[in-house]
């Protein structure tokens, strides 16, 4: 069962408590942003699904509420960030700002980031870059759930991959992707909805396949984009080593299996090679490359054939990538946002325990 919140009673919830723990005001209304931002798009893993999580990572001194982020490494076109342990909520945004900053100087930006935490979705620090006519790219590594090809350990996290295209009077080209055949919070839905998972998401212990959406509390890992090597696991294991290598081994942050786990009751691993999780962002000016508006009306083009072409049998049209998210956060805006039982039993234990109003839902 579902029960449909609007934005502004989460929102105003949700900021609560980022304040309950210690957040300055701007520093929790900047969280609460990106968090429900995943809500909005249709990402209902990635949003208000994961708040006790952050407080949970508070509690056990994993998260600090007051962070002095700050720039440890640069040159004209890049920098290095340490998070201080920051909310990655809070930390990722200032990090792609200073991208965009050294983009509108040196027509790109790139920054790493070391010493910071789950940072939402990947597609809300992309799309910041939007509104300055530039290209932007954010990525992240997390806790490593992940077997590599032929491997039975978990090596990887989800790792995703956002990038997020400015066009005219097209909306914008918005890619935001796990590079696992499916995401962990995909897994973690399941879970609540008691189904079984696609073949071809997970692996158990010893590296066979199972529909268990509960594996990963046996031993169990996430596969790689592709699923097995036969169809290209091969392929989603690079990108999302391509990811841990540029937000971490760039950064100083961990790496690999040494990546800290987000669930605060899981153990630290041992002789963790650098501080926190990792991010990486880039932001580019289109017109680094050709006029900014000759630009978007070639993407306008270029969006709007792909979006023509024909449809396969059973298949409506064709879509651009970005498109579902939008459309549901048009529809989300307007009539609310559903929250499934169990998050909402947890929301309500989480507002109990830090004295925070839970607010009322539109319907139930």
């Amino acid at each position: 069962m579902e029960h449909i919140f609007s934005y502004h009673s989460l929102s105003a919830f949700t900021k609560a408590i980022f304040i309950a723990i210690g957040c300055d005001d701007a520093s929790a209304a900047l969280a609460t942003e990106v968090l429900l931002s995943a809500d909005l798009r249709g990402i209902d893993s990635h949003g208000v699904a994961r708040l006790s999580g952050y407080v949970r990572l508070w509690e056990a001194g994993r998260i600090n509420a007051t962070p002095h982020i700050r720039i440890v490494h640069e040159t004209p076109s890049t920098a290095v960030i340490d998070g201080d342990a920051g909310l990655g909520l809070v930390v990722a945004p200032y990090a792609m700002e200073v991208a965009i900053r050294k983009a509108q100087t040196a027509g790109t930006g790139w920054v790493s980031v070391r010493n910071s935490n789950h940072f939402g979705i990947a597609g809300y620090h992309a799309m910041m870059a939007l509104q300055h006519d530039m290209t932007g790219i954010a990525m992240t590594n997390a806790s490593a759930l992940v077997a590599p090809t032929f491997s039975i350990e978990r090596m990887l996290g989800t790792n995703p991959i956002a990038v997020a295209i400015p066009a005219g009077t097209q909306p914008p080209f918005v890619a935001d992707m796990a590079t696992t055949t499916a995401a962990n919070g995909k897994l973690e839905i399941l879970q609540r909805k008691d189904a079984p998972a696609p073949l071809g998401w997970v692996q158990d212990k010893d590296g066979a396949d199972t529909t268990d959406a509960n594996i990963l509390k046996k031993q169990g890992a996430l596969l790689p984009l592709g699923s097995d090597r036969e169809h290209g696991s091969h392929k989603g294991y690079a990108l999302g080593s391509i990811v841990d290598i540029f937000s971490a081994v760039f950064s100083g942050a961990s790496y690999g299996p040494w990546v800290p786990p987000f669930p605060a009751y899981v153990p630290m691993p041992q002789g963790m090679p650098g501080q926190g999780l990792g991010h990486f962002f880039g932001a580019m000016r289109v017109d680094a490359f050709r006029p900014a508006q000759e630009f978007k009306e070639h993407m306008d083009n270029w969006i709007g054939r792909f979006r023509n072409a024909t449809p396969a049998p059973g298949h409506e049209r064709v879509l651009i990538p970005g498109d579902p998210e939008r459309e549901t956060e048009a529809i989300r805006a307007a009539e609310g946002i559903p929250v499934v039982d169990s998050v909402v039993s947890d929301l309500r234990e989480l507002a109990a325990k830090m004295n925070v109003p839970f607010p009322a839902a539109m319907t139930a």
